[in-house]
C-alpha cells in the first residue's frame, strides 16, 4: 500500500501531525495543507507542504489541480481541518461565529471533496476519511453552531459514500472525544487528561480505514470516546 499519493488537510494540527508523520512512516507520498504549514516541520523527500486557505474555492480547485500536475494521481484524502467555538446559546450566536463554524466544519469539506472525487474515482481504490466531533452525535447546550455543522460533515461523508461506490472510492467519518494534543491541554488545564483520547489511536484508525482491506467499509460514522 505504500507509495499512494495522499493529500491531508490541516496536517499540522495536534491529530494532523500524527497523521501526516504516520502516512510518510509508510512510504507514501503526502501533500499537507494548512493555512500555515512548512516543509521543514515534516522533513522527508516524500512531503510536499501546501499552504492555502480552504475557505476559498479557488484556491481549493488550484490546490488539486497542481497535485494532479505534479503527480498525476491520487489515492487518499484525509480531511482533519476543523475548527471549534463555543459558549454562546443559539439565541446569543452572532453572524460571524456562526458563518466561521459553517466555512471551517462544512464548506471548507463541501470545496475538498468536490475537487477530489473525480481523481479518486481514477484511483480505483480512493479513500476518504473526515474527522467530525463525538459532539456530533447530540444536540448540546451552548455548542450550537459547532455541533450543527460537524454533524452536517457526517451527512455530507455519507452522501459521498452512496454516490461513489461504484468506483471503489469508500468515504468514512470518525467522530473522536476530546482529544490530548497541547492545544486541548492549554485551553483546559484543569481537567483529567488521562481521560481523553489519544490522537495516535485516531490515527491508526485513519490508516485502516485507508488501507485495501478497508474495502467494504463506506458511509460508516465511528464514535471514538476517551478513556472511562
Amino acid at each position: 500500500m505504500s507509495g499512494r499519493i495522499v493529500f491531508i488537510t490541516g496536517a499540522n494540527g495536534g491529530l494532523g501531525t500524527f497523521v501526516t508523520e504516520s502516512f510518510l512512516q509508510q512510504g507514501d507520498k503526502v501533500i499537507g495543507a494548512s493555512r500555515h504549514v512548512d516543509s521543514a516541520e515534516f522533513p522527508s523527500a516524500n512531503f510536499r507542504a501546501m499552504s492555502l486557505d480552504f475557505t476559498n474555492a479557488q484556491q481549493v480547485r488550484d490546490a488539486i489541480a497542481n497535485i494532479i500536475a505534479e503527480f498525476g494521481r491520487l489515492d487518499v484524502l484525509v480531511h482533519v481541518l476543523g475548527g471549534f467555538a463555543g459558549g454562546q446559546s443559539i439565541a446569543t450566536t452572532d453572524d460571524a461565529t456562526w458563518k466561521r463554524m459553517q466555512d471551517l466544519n462544512l464548506t471548507s469539506a463541501f470545496y475538498v471533496f468536490r475537487e477530489t472525487i473525480p481523481h479518486l474515482r481514477k484511483s480505483n481504490n480512493g479513500r476518504i476519511v473526515a474527522i467530525g466531533s463525538l459532539a456530533a452525535k447530540e444536540p448540546q447546550a451552548n455548542l450550537g453552531a459547532y455541533v450543527t455543522f460537524k454533524a452536517a460533515l457526517a451527512t455530507l461523508v455519507q452522501t459521498v459514500a452512496l454516490e461513489n461506490a461504484d468506483a471503489g472510492l469508500t468515504a468514512n467519518v470518525i467522530l473522536p472525544g476530546t482529544m490530548d494534543t497541547p492545544a486541548n491541554r492549554q485551553a483546559m488545564p484543569n481537567a483529567d487528561f488521562s481521560k481523553w483520547l489519544s490522537p495516535q489511536r485516531v490515527t491508526e484508525l485513519i490508516l485502516w480505514l485507508a488501507h485495501e482491506k478497508a474495502a467494504q467499509i463506506t458511509g460508516t460514522v465511528i464514535p471514538m470516546g476517551g478513556n472511562r
